[in-house]
């Protein structure tokens, strides 16, 4: 049985549309004006008491609002109502890479998140500076104990090789 969880007003609607038919197994997302339209007017711990008296039973809350974790009227409801809370660390106001961070995990959420335990799930980004190709070329030849420059000139294109599609 998939894990039904609501999300915050900040995530793109048509995005986790199009992705229904692959998160069914797992996760079931709605976003909270489609549960309520008066939710997206509450604070979030009243967010959380709703989603806790609704007739359906919701796993938890998915959230771009990191600073609930700093309030202690919303961690104390989230202690009482025994709900999981997923937050998007991060992300600024970037709707698409939230939705893309949550997607990556929502898996692994679903399979442990319990009815009986609270959790908070903090998913974070970072972003490294590019790399060369070099860098990883290296490393092959020194795996395979030969050296980058041998490596290379064993796997390049000759000139000519590389200036032809291989779809010709």
């Amino acid at each position: 049985m998939p894990r039904r969880f609501a999300l915050d007003q900040n995530f793109p609607e048509p995005i986790v549309d199009g992705l229904v038919d692959w998160l069914a197994a797992d996760a079931e997302l709605m976003p909270i004006r489609r549960i309520d339209k008066r939710l997206a007017t509450l604070d979030d711990w009243q967010v959380l008491h709703a989603l806790h008296t609704d007739a359906r039973a919701w796993d938890g809350l998915i959230t771009t609002d990191a600073k609930m974790l700093s309030l202690p009227r919303e961690l104390a409801m989230l202690c009482q109502t025994k709900l999981t809370l997923v937050a998007a660390e991060a992300v600024g106001h970037d709707p698409i890479k939230a939705t893309g961070l949550v997607l990556a995990h929502i898996t692994r959420i679903c399979e442990q998140t319990r009815a009986d335990t609270a959790q908070v799930w903090r998913l974070r980004t970072s972003t490294r500076p590019a790399e060369k190709p070099w860098d990883f070329l290296s490393r092959v030849a020194e795996r395979r104990g030969g050296t980058p420059s041998d490596l290379y000139s064993s796997e390049r294109l000759t000139d000519d090789e590389l200036g032809r599609s291989p779809l010709l």
